[in-house]
């Protein structure tokens, strides 16, 4: 830890141990001078700390009554990522509508780094450059976070005012099961007791959580992340698409993750699987459109079979002939060849 800060945060325990502290014990313990005691007392009213000065002949510092904060006791690294952590979940989404908390809290920690590692700090943060605009996806209220989460800990019913995509305002009753962060976004996921029906909600489109009375189990083995993305495969869309491929589930993992298909292993014998190949994968998902899918599918490189529906196997040919095209004008001359992901029909 940075010299500077140590003494800081060794102040703030001399001030917390209780009474008036003098200017010149304070110098004492610390190693200072009374100017730098000063300095280091205007550091802690910055950081929101209450000290008082006390004036007179037995005058110092004491701090507010009944007011205690544990020290915070980090290193220049430990300082360093906590601050790159704001920095990057204030441009990723990943925070409460309290933005402004971020800002003070990364203020404060700053204010007690020494000059050279601010400075180091800052060079870092106007070099980042991010994807993501900041601001681009809404964010939650901090008390509806903090009001879910505790009813997901205790497992506590809790009543939510939800506004969904139309903007529909409702009371919804939820046992929640788990909050999940995926890709800029809040979701709580559980199940409505009053219907039995499993629910997930964006946390950033509730308008008020209460808790309520009474207890709930979550199933054993439940995965709220894997809950979420299952959702978002499952999802009402324009297109349903099923298709066979000839490929281990890790290899379609690559180009169709969870949270995009839903994927089922097949055997000969099974409705639909053909006879004398090997394991296929049935893969579901649904779209509403198809223009991504036959790149993705060509990306594989292995065999498939389009069950359903009918425009992608037409999209599909059409990529497949504009593929072939191109190779032959680069390479006049040469023979057309099937690519090798072919297009079968379905049963």
């Amino acid at each position: 830890m940075s010299r500077p800060t140590g003494r800081v945060l060794i102040l703030l325990e001399l001030l917390q141990s209780g009474g008036i502290r003098t200017v010149a014990e304070l110098a004492g313990r610390l190693g200072v001078d009374g100017r730098t005691v000063r300095r280091y007392v205007d550091q802690l009213i910055d950081l929101d700390v209450p000290v008082e000065a006390v004036r007179g002949r037995y005058g110092g510092y004491r701090i507010g009554s009944g007011y205690r904060v544990p020290p915070l006791m980090l290193s220049d690294d430990e300082a360093l990522a906590v601050l790159l952590g704001l920095a990057a979940g204030r441009r990723s989404g990943l925070m409460t509508a309290a933005d402004a908390a971020s800002e003070t809290a990364a203020a404060k920690i700053r204010r007690v780094l020494p000059e050279r590692l601010a400075r180091r700090l800052d060079t870092v943060l106007e070099s980042l450059a991010f994807t993501t605009p900041p601001g681009e996806f809404p964010t939650p209220d901090a008390e509806v976070l903090l009001t879910v989460a505790d009813a997901v800990r205790h497992r506590r019913p809790v009543s939510i005012g939800y506004t969904d995509r139309d903007g529909h305002r409702s009371e919804r009753l939820l046992h929640a099961y788990g909050i999940v962060s995926h890709s800029g976004r809040w979701y709580v996921t559980g199940v409505d007791p009053g219907i039995g029906e499993d629910r997930t909600f964006r946390l950033d489109r509730i308008v008020g959580a209460r808790p309520l009375t009474g207890s709930f189990e979550v199933p054993d083995g439940f995965d709220p992340a894997q809950r979420v993305l299952s959702g978002f495969a499952t999802a009402e869309y324009r297109y349903e698409v099923t298709l066979r491929i000839d490929a281990t589930v890790d290899q379609i993992r690559t180009r169709l993750p969870a949270s995009v298909a839903t994927l089922e292993e097949t055997v000969p014998g099974d409705a639909g699987a053909d006879p004398g190949a090997g394991r296929w994968i049935r893969v579901e998902l649904r779209a509403q459109e198809l223009d991504w899918l036959p790149p993705v599918l060509a990306s594989l490189d292995r065999p498939f079979v389009i069950e359903r529906p009918d425009a992608l196997r037409t999209l599909v040919v059409a990529f497949a002939d504009r593929l072939a095209r191109s190779g032959e004008r680069h390479h006049p001359g040469t023979a057309r060849e099937e690519p090798r992901g072919g297009v079968t029909d379905g049963a």
